[in-house]
């Protein structure tokens, strides 16, 4: 039987993807927030596509916000994007 490939789905597109796709972002216990490149810490996570689209389009539509459900301060989406420039410059 074939294995099973996790699905997530972007918060951003709404697009359906395999989780080796997509890049986590994560809320820990204490309520921050940053980029979980390996997906294995702990904490509640969402999902965006590896792109500046998806990233901006889940800014703007607060998809963030939802997944967590808190507010979430500019700031965070500052780091976040930067962040995600860093990856995606390498």
């Amino acid at each position: 039987m074939a294995k099973k490939i996790p699905m997530r789905q972007c918060i951003g597109c709404g697009e359906m993807k395999s989780k080796k796709e997509m890049m986590r972002v994560l809320k820990n216990a204490e309520g921050e927030i940053s980029l979980d490149t390996t997906g294995k810490k702990n904490g509640r996570g969402a999902y965006l596509c590896y792109s500046r689209e998806c990233l901006q389009k889940a800014i703007k539509s607060k998809g963030l916000e939802r997944s967590f459900q808190m507010k979430i301060p500019q700031e965070v989406y500052d780091t976040i994007t930067r962040e995600f420039e860093d990856i995606q410059d390498e």
